[in-house]
């Protein structure tokens, strides 16, 4: 301004990038847990599943260690429906909305703590109209009582990060800012494996659904079979009742599926962002989803850095560490240079008249000296803080190796399921065909043929559940892995123009 000699300006803002070369950070150096590294997940590796030809997803899956897994993992299930409505999801559903807003908080909260690195400059301008007492000297040169006073000045203020109290912070607040960016991409994690188990569960529903109508008709057709017998004398009351009792305990079981297929279309309609009366297009069927055959199987080293709640762990353990050094630079001293430069008259006029002008320059510093141990106690809870995200960490870590090691073992043991349950399936309907060659020549009757017809039907329900295991099971994988949110197509592009780590490995090839 014209009003200031920028020399004295200058003189002070030179003075304050003076200091900044001497500034050091207080506190430990942030270092990264190392990583475990065990040769498997499981103590008996694992390499390909049990097959079961002709059942829905009967076909084997291999275990390929260092396979990456994309972006869009959902992908592999190859399911139009599937994939249109998480895309659906994605954009829709209010919880991304938040997270990501909850990460611009956290990213401003680091641009204005960046602030306090720099000057603080002000500018104010005041006008008053005053009278002075007869009884003393006039304020002003001349000896009127009443005068204007007209000052415009400019104030600097400026705090050197000495002992890095501000550096502390703000490397504190962006890991939590990172910490909130991981806390998105577990969202988009969790939703996207929310849709796929509700699909593959709506699938199973259908299924048992349309399996547990026609047991239902089964049984009312030996209903009608034993009330005639019971007419011609041929069978007794018990029987009659008995086959009541039993058509009513089948007919009982249809609406609890009736109401979870019916609960599971409004979870769905919910992830995709929608009202429960919206009839969602989407219809899922597990014969037309498709069932990966080439399983990831992660380094285990790698885990740690695919797993967003485990780099959610990090990075607050990252900011715990950078609070030890805040409170620790909370009790040493702190300096502040300040100055103001400006120029008062009685006339706005004279403002700019020689003589009009005042400066000041002055520097301060403050140590604490008796707090009543409040300062001393920070800092101890600080470091008591930083212990307990460490052990949050690793014991975040112990779940993410659980979460894969259940999932390893449910793929391999649901794979034996499904290929149990097809061999009943099969059995039961062998038995069926039988039964019903013996009623054509004579040898059974009708109610042991109807008998048989429940035996299979049951059997049925029994395989739509395991087929329907390996799918979830499929699709925990990829959630338990991390999902690989480091492939999405935006991540991508933020990892290129900025420094980060990314998790790294072969592609999926299927």
């Amino acid at each position: 301004m014209t009003f200031c000699r920028k020399s004295h300006l200058a003189g002070l803002l030179a003075l304050a990038a003076s200091v900044l070369p001497i500034s050091c950070a207080v506190g430990p150096n942030f270092k990264k847990p190392a990583a475990p590294n065990p040769s498997s997940y499981t103590v008996n590796p694992l390499r390909t599943t049990a097959s079961a030809p002709g059942a829905v997803g009967g076909g084997p899956q291999h275990f390929v260690v260092g396979l990456d897994i994309p972006g869009q993992w959902w992908a592999l299930f190859h399911s139009r429906a599937l994939n249109s409505l998480i895309e659906r999801s994605l954009k829709s559903n209010p919880d991304i909305k938040s997270a990501q807003e909850a990460l611009t908080v956290a990213k401003e909260n680091v641009y204005a703590q960046v602030g306090a690195f720099y000057p603080s400059i002000s500018g104010d301008f005041s006008a008053s109209r005053n009278k002075s007492s007869s009884a003393l000297s006039p304020v002003t040169s001349t000896t009127t009582l009443y005068y204007n006073l007209f000052t415009p000045q400019v104030s600097v203020s400026y705090v050197p990060d000495v002992f890095g109290l501000n550096m502390r912070t703000v490397e504190s607040l962006r890991a939590q800012a990172e910490q909130q960016r991981f806390a998105l991409e577990a969202t988009y994690l969790t939703l996207s494996s929310n849709v796929v188990s509700a699909a593959i569960q709506e699938a199973s529903l259908r299924a048992q659904i349309a399996v547990t109508e026609q047991l239902i008709g089964i049984n009312r057709k030996m209903l009608d079979v034993l009330r005639d017998q019971l007419k011609t004398g041929y069978t007794n009351a018990q029987s009659v009742l008995a086959q009541e009792s039993q058509l009513a305990q089948v007919v009982a079981t249809l609406p609890p599926l009736q109401k979870q297929l019916q609960q599971g279309r409004d979870l769905l309609a919910r992830l995709a962002g929608a009202l429960p009366n919206e009839d969602l297009i989407q219809k899922f069927d597990l014969s037309s989803t498709d069932l990966p055959r080439k399983l990831p199987v992660s380094l285990p080293s790698r885990l740690v850095e695919q797993r967003p709640d485990v780099r959610q762990a990090e990075e607050n353990l990252h900011s715990a560490s950078a609070q030890i050094g805040v409170a620790v630079a909370n009790r040493l001293p702190s300096f502040l240079l300040s100055g103001n430069l400006g120029r008062t008259a009685v006339e706005i006029g004279q403002l700019f008249t020689p003589g009009t002008s005042f400066w000041s320059l002055s520097a301060g510093i403050t140590q604490p000296i008796f707090q009543g141990g409040t300062l001393l106690h920070r800092e101890r809870a600080a470091r008591a803080t930083f212990r307990q995200a460490d052990a949050q960490y690793r014991s975040t870590v112990l779940t993410a190796f659980q979460n894969v090691a259940d999932t390893l073992h449910a793929l391999d043991q649901d794979a034996k399921a499904l290929k149990a349950a097809l061999e009943a399936d099969r059995a039961a309907k062998v038995s069926l065909d039988m039964t019903n060659e013996q009623v054509k020549v004579g040898y059974a009757n009708f109610l042991t043929l109807l008998s048989a017809e429940q035996i299979y039907q049951q059997a049925e329900i029994s395989l739509v559940l395991a087929e329907a295991n390996r799918y979830s099971d499929t699709a925990a994988l990829f959630q338990a892995l991390g999902g690989g949110w480091w492939n999405r197509s935006d991540v991508v592009s933020a990892a290129t123009g900025a420094k980060g780590r990314r998790p790294s490995a072969r592609p999926a090839s299927e």
